[in-house]
């Protein structure tokens, strides 16, 4: 896939259309890494939470609640 870099204000950018978000599993506001090569490669990656905040704190209430009492021996 090419894509030409365009002017976006006063800035440049590549415009990501639906077709290649829809490929690479990214919205509007997802954050990326940008890493710059030798020779003028440039690599985009996404900065996906390797488990949802809100899952995590389900599982977090779980674990707790489950061992209070260790904790409670540990503190």
């Amino acid at each position: 896939m090419i894509k030409a870099i365009t002017k976006i204000g006063n800035s440049q950018g590549i415009i990501f259309d639906s077709a290649l978000m829809e490929l690479a599993h990214l919205k509007v506001g997802d954050e990326m890494s940008v890493t710059c090569h030798d020779g003028g490669s440039i690599i985009l990656t996404p900065t996906r939470p390797l488990i949802d905040p809100e899952q995590a704190a389900k599982s977090a209430k779980r674990i707790i609640g489950k061992n209070e009492e260790l904790f409670r021996r540990l503190s």
